[in-house]
């Protein structure tokens, strides 16, 4: 169905590739809801959105992704507090996400060297997948944990999907070839961030990594494969290391400070989406030549 209309020319891509963005954003909206109330064990349903400071409703034609927040210059219309700009920068950053999503299905050479979907049904997942990550990243970064609502949902929710798109798994195309790629992926990335977190802590006489963390990689694996939890691992060590010692070095934290991990992990799991597996033939190729 979606093929038939990305066949009628660039204009009707580029009107679905809007509409994926515009999606993106509302679903961003939801997120910070999401971000803000589900650390405090609050519905993430009831209330409507309020206004943190003053607690005042805000009615539909002022919470309207991007553009309340431009209208209203990032200031309460009641109270005028300020609403922190993190609101608009989750909308955008999930919109992107998700237009690009698309346009990796939507271009048989996406753009950037991308490595292009070739299932439709993948776009939905992985917007669901990125979603879940960009939550879990803003309650990492401001509350040091990562919410069982998407690490174990995710842990839950791989292996569904892996069942119903085996695509989700390279070369797959067998319901149960999908799952028993997704459990050893998942089994791959719980066990291996689990011995790693029982080593830290052996090593360093205390907790070195949150069991949030664990799970997480369980769930990259679920959703992702083995081959990407060795790939997500490294990348979000390498990125988390030089973010830690820049931090360190500009006096932005201790020595022994404590920072999230999940953010980098999150981010390695998109790298592995968008270029994953042209990185991973990349390799190969380099250090692993045909004999």
């Amino acid at each position: 169905m979606l093929d038939f209309f990305i066949d009628e020319g660039p204009l009707l891509v580029c009107v679905l590739a809007c509409f994926s963005a515009v999606l993106g954003a509302c679903i961003g909206s939801f997120l910070n809801v999401c971000i803000w109330r589900i650390p405090r064990d609050e519905s993430v349903v009831t209330p409507r959105s309020h206004c943190p400071a003053c607690n005042r409703l805000i009615p539909w034609y002022l919470n309207i992704p991007v553009l309340s927040w431009v209208m209203l210059r990032g200031r309460c219309r009641w109270c005028r507090e300020p609403i922190s700009a993190r609101y608009i920068g989750v909308e955008l950053l999930t919109a992107a996400l998700f237009c690009v999503v698309f346009l990796q299905y939507a271009f048989e050479t996406p753009m950037l060297g991308m490595v292009p979907l070739t299932d439709a049904a993948l776009i939905p997942i992985y917007w669901i997948f990125l979603s879940a990550l960009v939550c879990g990243t803003f309650v990492d970064l401001d509350h040091m944990i990562l919410p069982d609502s998407v690490t174990l949902g995710g842990m839950i929710a791989g292996p569904i999907f892996s069942t119903l798109v085996p695509a989700m798994h390279h070369g797959q195309t067998v319901w149960y070839q999908g799952l028993l790629a997704s459990g050893i992926g998942e089994i791959a990335g719980f066990g291996l961030l689990f011995l790693v977190a029982e080593l830290g802590a052996k090593v360093f006489k205390k907790e070195a990594m949150g069991f949030g963390d664990v799970k997480l990689m369980g769930a990259v694996g679920a959703f992702l494969g083995w081959q990407a939890v060795l790939f997500v691992l490294i990348a979000g060590s390498l990125v988390g290391s030089v973010v830690g010692v820049t931090l360190i070095l500009l006096k932005k934290t201790e020595l022994q400070g404590r920072i999230p991990f999940g953010p980098y992990l999150s981010l390695g799991a998109l790298i592995w989406i968008f270029w994953g597996q042209r990185i991973l033939d990349g390799y190969i190729e380099i250090f692993l030549p045909a004999m």
